[in-house]
This record gives structure tokens, C-alpha cells and sequence, in this order.
């Protein structure tokens, strides 16, 4: 593992635990040019994945976009960091028992759509006001409405 820091090729693990969910590892490393130290995290891949995105383009999933996305969303909100984490990986097993080769990003936002409504309502608004690119504040007033219309019945 390349130091983050130095760039030097050579790191050494000093420390390895399962996570709290088990999903993954976590591991205390440190590099032996520099001496700092960082974490890194192992998770399990059941198959690689290709996003195919509404104007044709194809790039790899990346998990890491999937979790800053929902952490934009989620910002400055009363949510754990390890919830996010938990609904994260919840999303990338879905979408890897999927079987398919190719998800569409429609099929990836309607699952963190549906993760948000359950998690928090204003994250699932914000997402929503990017994901289905409001563009005047009339779409947000009609959006927002319906969710809390959702909310009482």
C-alpha cells in the first residue's frame, strides 16, 4: 500500500480489526520512509461493476462516490457516520446481487432514494433536489410536499 504522505511504495500494517458490521477491515498502517500513520479499510467485492450513465457514458462503480453522495446529502444532520456507512454497503450488496454486469445510475438512484426516505427526510429532499435536478423552487415546494403528505398518511 503506497504511503498517502510520501507516496513511498512500502507500508507496514501495525494493527487489523473486523469493523463494528464485520463488513470490512480496518487497518493501522505506517509507512517506513516517513513514519506516518493512517487507516485503511478492506471490503469485500462480490463482482466488479459498470455504471451506465443517462447520456450513454460507462465508468466503473466506484463506492466511494455512492458514499460522498449520500454524506452531501446527509450533511450537518443528526445521522451516524456508521449508519451511513452500514446504509452504504447495504446498497453496494443490493447492487451487486443484482447479477448484472451493467446498472443503470436511474437503477442506483431509486435505491438511495428509497435508503433516504427511510433514513431522514431532509437528506432524502436534498438528494432528490439534485438526483431529479430541480430547477426552479416551485419543483423543490411540490417535492417537499409530497413527503411530508407521504409522512402523515
Amino acid at each position: 500500500m503506497r504511503c498517502p504522505f510520501c507516496s513511498h511504495p512500502e507500508t507496514q500494517v501495525k494493527d487489523s480489526r473486523p469493523t463494528e458490521d464485520g463488513a470490512s477491515i480496518r487497518r493501522r498502517r505506517q509507512c517506513e520512509e516517513c513514519g506516518a500513520r493512517f487507516t485503511t479499510f478492506e471490503r469485500i467485492q462480490l463482482r466488479e461493476m459498470t455504471v451506465l450513465k443517462s447520456e450513454g457514458r460507462r465508468e466503473a462503480f466506484e463506492r466511494e462516490k455512492l458514499e460522498r453522495s449520500i454524506s452531501i446529502a446527509c450533511r450537518k444532520r443528526p445521522i451516524d457516520p456508521a449508519r451511513i456507512d452500514r446504509l452504504v454497503t447495504g446498497l453496494q450488496r443490493r447492487l451487486e446481487t443484482l447479477g448484472e454486469p451493467e446498472i443503470t445510475s436511474q437503477q442506483i438512484g431509486e435505491l438511495v432514494m428509497d435508503a433516504l426516505r427511510g433514513l431522514d427526510s431532509v437528506a432524502y429532499i436534498r438528494f432528490a433536489s439534485v438526483y431529479r435536478d430541480f430547477s426552479e423552487a416551485k419543483d423543490f415546494e411540490d417535492f417537499a410536499g409530497s413527503v411530508v403528505d407521504a409522512g402523515r398518511g
